[in-house]
């Protein structure tokens, strides 16, 4: 009985850990996400401005007949 109650109190906390690993886990990839969002963002507004600077400079290419 001994040995049936240890199994089940090892089995629960080692859930009870997998569950906080993964929820730090998730929480720093969050925090990375959301530190690295301006940096994206930035990126995304360069290579918007720099399409429309393209397409601008040429028009023969972009233009439907």
């Amino acid at each position: 009985m001994l040995v049936l109650v240890t199994t089940v109190i090892l089995y629960v906390f080692g859930f009870v850990f997998l569950y906080g690993v993964i929820r730090l886990g998730v929480r720093h990839g969050l925090e990375d996400a959301e530190a690295h969002r301006p940096e994206v963002l930035r990126r995304a507004q360069l290579v918007s401005a720099q399409d429309r600077d393209f397409a601008r400079e040429n028009a023969f290419l972009t233009h439907d007949n």
